[in-house]
């Protein structure tokens, strides 16, 4: 059996579709018609959630100092079960250095948070390759809509900053406990994030104002476009489960 040819690429920027896993519909050999879960190379097995196949996928494909950037749903983050299990594989075979958190609306369906991952691949190591993981919050406090208000360039040019792309390791906070405590951009160490429930990297430190201060909420419209949107993205949901009960009668 010949292996299949496999192209390894030095940069990766990706935003995978919401859905589930994908399968293939063929005949047996007795000419029943079966289906089959489509599994691309390099998974720690097949999950629900294709954007778990998805970020395994992209570092796959990635060369030994190849990058990444992926675009992911809040759920990826914290997600137990085979969540967490990629997640901590994630953490020790790359170098998973930024999220960028952004608001709902962005990439995904209405009332989906998006995030964007991003990380350098390494080779084989006994020690992880990620030492601390840099987050920009972007989302809490934050209100975009498609028309009224959508994302600009402009809006990121903070994140950009912070990010520092001409030498990454020479980041600095700008979030202090004492001093800043609302900045956006903050780092923690690998330790502090496995020892999360979960290796959760569902991390924000900002608190939202909508819930503490009833004399600063957004705009009527913006609430209720938010409310609609949460509705909408709890709907598709539903609809998900259903589609998935549905094919295990």
């Amino acid at each position: 059996m010949v292996a299949p040819s496999v192209n390894y690429f030095d940069r990766v920027f990706a935003n995978p579709s919401l859905v589930t896993k994908s399968s293939q519909t063929f005949r047996n050999e007795e000419g029943e018609q079966e289906k089959k879960d489509l599994q691309p190379p390099g998974l720690l097995g097949n999950h629900s959630t294709e954007q778990l196949n998805f970020v395994q996928h992209i570092r796959w494909m990635l060369k030994t100092t190849g990058k990444a950037a992926v675009v992911v749903p809040d759920n990826v983050l914290f997600e137990g079960g085979a969540g967490e299990t990629v997640r901590k594989k994630l953490l020790e075979t790359p170098d998973v250095h930024t999220i960028l958190r952004l608001p709902t609306g962005i990439f995904y369906a209405n009332g989906v948070k998006a995030n964007v991952v991003f990380f350098d691949n390494k080779p084989s190591s006994k020690d992880p390759w990620t030492k601390e993981i840099w987050f920009y919050d972007y989302h809490t406090n934050i209100h975009h809509t498609l028309k009224k208000n959508p994302l600009k360039l402009s809006d990121l040019q903070e994140f950009i900053t912070c990010y520092n792309p001409d030498n990454r390791f020479k980041r600095v906070e700008t979030y202090h406990a004492a001093d800043n405590p609302e900045g956006r951009w903050r780092k923690y160490t690998y330790d502090e994030i496995i020892a999360r429930d979960k290796t959760s990297l569902d991390i924000t430190w900002l608190k939202d104002k909508s819930l503490a201060d009833l004399d600063n909420l957004p705009d009527p419209d913006v609430l209720a476009e938010e409310i609609a949107e949460n509705l909408e993205s709890a709907l598709g949901s539903f609809q998900e489960v259903l589609r998935r009960l549905k094919g295990q009668l």
